[in-house]
């Protein structure tokens, strides 16, 4: 079970890896899938920074805490994640639904419940 655990931990950290490289190396081209737009030199500057960054943190620290074995690890990207699920629940009840909020939430909330579940059973040392 705790191998099965680090190993969906580990992608989690390859794939937030991943997001944030596709960011720095084409911003503007991964920012349109996300539904944003960086303008000029200090649009693509902001989501290199902030969006590439959040990725990268989140993912640099979950497979860390795959490899290392280490719960510990997982508790700054479980407060990510678990910070962009309550945003995007903040614009749902604000906003209403759209064609494109569920899905995001649905990838948010299992990997709040991976991170969790790391976060909870794997050694805390």
């Amino acid at each position: 079970m705790r191998s099965i655990l680090r190993g969906l931990i580990g992608l989690v950290g390859v794939l937030g890896l991943l997001m944030a490289l596709r960011i720095w190396m084409a911003p503007a081209a991964a920012a349109g899938k996300l539904g944003l737009v960086g303008q000029g030199p200090l649009g693509e500057a902001t989501l290199r920074a902030d969006v590439a960054g959040f990725f990268g943190v989140a993912g640099g620290l979950a497979l860390y805490a795959a490899i290392r074995n280490r719960a510990g690890l997982l508790t700054a990207p479980l407060l990510l994640i678990a910070a962009a699920l309550a945003g995007r629940i903040v614009t749902l009840a604000a906003s209403g639904p759209g064609p494109d909020t569920l899905a995001p939430m649905l990838v948010e909330a299992v990997l709040v419940v991976i991170l969790g579940a790391g976060r909870r059973l794997l050694p805390q040392a």
